[in-house]
């Protein structure tokens, strides 16, 4: 089923009534708040006089003060600006709090006890709230407290050492796979609590570290160490237990071809004319073919340099034989089945990734909008009852921050 681009489902949203606050910044809990907006809850989005740091993180900008990275993990919510260092700003906070069914942040451990809202605080003066917090380490522990990047998880859980070539250094994975892995759990999180509420009226807290998530991505490596105490090595594009399982060089570009058992492997040399190939000793089963990997490879190679990607593409799949050209993002944000499925989603000045959740009857519904800073903050305070002359005041004494918005302009 494709993803609707914008506009809501007509029955709403599967989250429409959930009320959100994100005191979060960066990436996953932005992400996971982005998520909860799309499936239809209402997210307000609170941050600092200084503003999610992301903003800046360009070029490309999308506007003056919003780079494309802000962009395409803070839609669909509204925005205020409140100071919630200093004591007014904390009041604000407890008001927007009463309404909350749940709370996203990512704050340096310690720093909501030192404004006054320890865990256990929390739970007594909001018993039914949902807290989602999103640290590195964890807030205890030997490393409790300490920041953690997205990149420093990569390496400080592993992930890095697996990955790059056999005879080059550890690499980062291209993507920030640690926090976006993170927001996704932290959302999947939130839902089993809210869940969960339905059954004991309670809220809870949703723990959610980068620590925790990194090592549950090393798999099937931790498997292998766990099973024999070998410590993997990096193979590059290659699959450390299946073969062939990997990329080669066809005549106009890089190709990746997965085979994933015997029969396959059988398909895999009619098709390259090499049938030789499935009766060697060598090769006849998944573990030879593991064993025997660069001889493997080097017949494949002879074999896959002289075709064209989307010829070979075409065999092979119809062979059952997974199999596809190695796209860029440009290739791979235009290809036919990614607009096909609506993952690309246009609408206006904006552009971005659909929500990766895709729900039949109450599917995600965009709303493609991202607020300025402060872009909502009268709104917000005065629909919880603070008055004009309040909300002048507070404005006045910086504690919170109105932005002029293009309909206010």
């Amino acid at each position: 089923m494709t993803h609707p681009p914008t506009g809501a489902g007509p029955h709403g949203g599967a989250l429409t009534g959930v009320k959100v606050l994100d005191l979060s910044r960066v990436l996953a809990g932005p992400y996971c708040a982005q998520m909860l907006a799309d499936h239809g809850a209402d997210v307000i989005k609170v941050e600092p006089p200084a503003g999610d740091e992301t903003r800046g993180w360009g070029p490309p900008f999308v506007a003056p003060d919003t780079s494309a990275y802000y962009q395409n993990l803070n839609r669909g919510k509204k925005n205020i600006v409140v100071d919630l260092s200093v004591p007014e700003g904390r009041d604000i906070l407890d008001t927007l709090l009463l309404d909350a069914d749940v709370l996203v942040e990512n704050f340096k451990a310690g720093t909501l006890a030192k404004w006054g809202y320890p865990d256990e605080e929390l739970r007594r003066r909001f018993p039914a709230l949902v807290h989602c917090r999103v640290t590195g380490f964890g807030t205890d522990g030997p490393l409790g407290g300490q920041p953690g990047y997205d990149a420093v998880l990569q390496a400080y859980g592993g992930l890095m050492s697996v990955n790059g070539e056999a005879e080059g250094p550890p690499l980062r994975v291209g993507v920030p796979v640690v926090d976006q892995v993170t927001g996704i759990l932290a959302f999947s999180g939130i839902l089993l609590a809210l869940h969960e509420r339905h059954r004991s009226g309670l809220g809870q807290l949703v723990d959610c570290t980068l620590l925790d998530t990194v090592v549950s991505l090393l798999h099937p490596h931790s498997a292998s160490w766990l099973a024999d105490g070998s410590v993997p090595r990096r193979t590059g594009s290659a699959h450390p237990s299946i073969a062939p399982y990997d990329a080669f060089a066809a005549a106009d570009g890089p190709l990746f071809v997965a085979v994933g058992n015997d029969r396959q492997f059988a398909a895999l040399t009619e098709v390259l004319e090499v049938p030789a190939l499935a009766d060697d000793p060598r090769f006849r089963t998944n573990p030879d073919r593991v064993r025997h990997q660069q001889e493997l490879r080097a017949a494949l190679e002879k074999a896959i340099a002289a075709r064209p990607r989307a010829e070979l593409t075409a065999l092979l799949t119809a062979r059952g034989i997974p199999a596809s050209p190695v796209h860029d993002v440009a290739e791979a944000l235009t290809a036919p089945q990614v607009r096909h499925r609506g993952l690309v989603v246009e609408d206006g000045d904006y552009r971005g990734i659909a929500s990766p959740v895709s729900l039949s009857r109450t599917p995600a519904s965009v709303r493609a909008e991202v607020r300025s800073a402060g872009a909502d903050t009268r709104e917000v305070l005065a629909a919880r009852g603070f008055d004009e002359e309040a909300i002048e005041g507070a404005v006045g004494r910086r504690v919170v921050r109105s932005a002029v918005t293009r309909d206010d302009a």
